[in-house]
């Protein structure tokens, strides 16, 4: 109950916009909010909830930038493939390709990353600090593109990027 009262006094001082959208066809939502799901998820799920959207957050803004593919589930499959396999370690999104069975197995943790993925990818939610944020790694690792970016944010065990323009 305490965390959750953190989680939310927290959210609550951060520059977050709601805002309404035309809505768009539930098939194209359901599958697009699963593979935004199955990034939180996978990518995130040890993250507050902050960490959580920032993830959603970069694949949005992935998908309306023209440099990306414009749907959710593109963008998160991203990477190289051999035979219709994606290399292992060669994605964009480490999960998709990292050789384990992709599988939630926490019913609150997935149901968590469901809601926010719909949210996100609805426009519903939205932090200013991240309105350009296009990439992000994990604290443990240093990769080399990080220096060609400008940073965004620190969130829980992740560094966000702005892409430039």
């Amino acid at each position: 109950m305490i965390k959750f009262f953190l989680i939310a006094l927290v959210m609550a001082l951060i520059p977050v916009r709601l805002s309404a959208s035309e809505p768009a066809s539930q098939e194209y939502l359901n599958k697009e909010t699963r593979c935004v799901a199955e990034a939180i998820y996978f990518e995130a799920r040890n993250q507050d909830t902050l960490g959580q959207i920032a993830v959603a957050i970069v694949i949005r803004n992935r998908m309306k930038d023209y440099r990306w593919p414009s749907s959710a589930c593109a963008v998160v499959k991203e990477g190289h493939y051999w035979k219709g396999n994606p290399i292992r370690h060669k994605c964009q999104f480490s999960y998709w390709c990292d050789g384990k069975h992709e599988k939630p197995l926490e019913q609150e943790a997935w149901h968590k990353a469901l809601y926010i993925a719909q949210e996100v990818i609805q426009d519903r939610i939205s932090v200013d600090f991240l309105d350009r944020a296009t990439h992000y790694h994990s604290l443990a690792v240093n990769p080399s593109w990080s220096k060609k970016y400008r940073l965004c944010a620190v969130i829980g065990d992740h560094i966000f990027y702005d892409h430039g323009s």
